[in-house]
Order: C-alpha cells, then structure tokens, then sequence
C-alpha cells in the first residue's frame, strides 16, 4: 500500500497556520530566554561567591530537568497556588526558562573566552566592573556565542512541539487534529515533519548569514 497524501491537502492551511504559532512561540522564547540567560551568564562570573553559586544552582536544577515537567509545573502546578495563567503564556515562560539555563551556560563560557587582558585594560583605565561587562566584555563575547544561540534557537523550534501537551495549537497539535479526522497518521505526520525541517533549515540559513556578517577577518 503505497502513501496517499490526498486526504490531508484541505488540511495543509491549517498545518501552515500551526507552523506560524511554532514561529512565534520560538521567536518569543528565544528573545526572553537569550535576556535573561544573558542575566545568569554574567551573575556565573560576578565576582561574588554566594552570587556566582546562585546562578550555578539555577542553571543545574533547569538542564538537570525535563522541558515537559517544567511546563507542568508552570501550567498544572501554579495554579495551586492562586496563579492561572493562559496556556501559550505559560508555554512561553516554560520554554524561556528552559532556555536561560542553556544560555547562560553559553554566556559564561563567552565572557570566560575573552582574553583576561580586556579586564585589566579596563581596571587600568578606571572603569567599574559592570561597564566593563557591559560596554567591553559582552560585545566580544556575543560574536563569539552567536553559532551556540543560533543552535538553542533551531532546538527551540523542536521542542515547541511539547507545548501541544498544553493544548496549543502549535504544529504538532494542529498535526494529531488532522490525523483524527483523515487517520491518515504516517502521512500527516511526514508532512508535519518536513514543515520542522523547512523551518529549521531556514533558521540555520538566517544564522550562518549573521555569523557571516559579524565574522571578524
């Protein structure tokens, strides 16, 4: 019995409309996350033990845990405690928290990539710790973090098809909609994953176009 991709193409505007949400979701994600990983990157290197250690045990419990529970915990969980919130911005926070503790481990490990001569010019010239992260280290060490975050944002784009555990109607979702109403599951779910890949290998090509750009002679 050969494929018959006949039943699902009144489908495919819904798949598409599925993808758009996927985008979105990741490309919110991606923003909060890559803020505050930002955050916890710098506090990984503060000068402060007790600060640095905070930070370290953040990221340690957040990579150390499923992405599905942390959505649980978020969307079930909270709720306990008075707080509800809406299913796609509870699925934003889960994943941008679950990207912080990833990017923050990118960011540690760019500052700790430039040269410890940047620090002792700038203690030469005067300037206090934070502007030296800000205005000296942090440039240097984005270039040098940007393949590693274009690499969170295309994993970001997979993962978001945990959010159809909360009911989004993200990708994957709209994707096990259609296949209850065609069952036809190996068809739908062929398609579903080569909208994954399209996106995913666009993404890749926006990045190495940035890395490109940026890339220092």
């Amino acid at each position: 019995m050969g494929l018959d991709f006949t039943a699902i193409t009144p489908y495919v505007h819904m798949l598409l409309a599925g993808a758009v949400t996927t985008i979105q979701a990741s490309l919110l994600a991606v923003t909060f996350g890559s803020l505050f990983g930002v955050v916890v990157g710098a506090l990984r290197v503060m000068p402060v033990r007790w600060v640095r250690s905070l930070a370290a045990t953040y990221i340690y419990v957040i990579r150390g845990t499923p992405l599905l529970i942390q959505l649980f915990l978020i969307y079930f969980g909270l709720p306990s405690l008075g707080l509800n919130l809406p299913a796609f911005t509870a699925g934003i926070i889960g994943l941008s928290i679950n990207s912080s503790g990833y990017v923050g481990e990118i960011v540690r490990g760019g500052i700790e990539a430039v040269p410890k001569g940047q620090w002792e010019a700038s203690q030469v010239l005067g300037l206090s710790y934070m502007r030296t992260l800000r205005f000296i280290i942090l440039p240097q060490a984005i270039r040098n973090m940007l393949p590693a975050i274009g690499n969170e944002f295309v994993t970001l784009i997979k993962e978001s098809s945990l959010l159809s555990t909360l009911a989004i109607t993200e990708l994957t979702m709209v994707g096990q909609q259609v296949r209850s109403v065609t069952y036809a599951s190996f068809e739908t779910f062929i398609v579903v994953g080569v909208i994954y890949l399209v996106m995913t290998s666009a993404t890749s090509a926006a990045l190495q176009y940035v890395e490109k750009r940026w890339k220092v002679a």
